[in-house]
């Protein structure tokens, strides 16, 4: 079994994630509505949390997002 995830990994993930839809405007998309909810879900992770990172880690979040992810020591 692997290793369990840090939560500022899995919120990470979740973030990115989200950004991504957002950035194309998909948020209300079925696919977003579908996926994004069982991330959520399978990571134990709530909405809030996520929003907050995205808050605080805007930049890094939006990169990613793109498709540049940032050094793993600047997340």
């Amino acid at each position: 079994m692997g290793k369990a995830k840090a939560l500022k990994d899995k919120l990470y993930g979740a973030a990115v994630l989200k950004m991504s839809f957002r950035l194309r405007g998909d948020e209300e998309s079925p696919a977003f509505r579908f996926v994004y909810p069982g991330v959520l879900r399978d990571l134990e992770l709530e909405d809030a949390a996520v929003e907050r990172y995205i808050e605080e880690n805007r930049e890094a979040v939006e990169k990613a997002a793109r498709g540049s992810t940032p050094p793993l020591g600047n997340r």
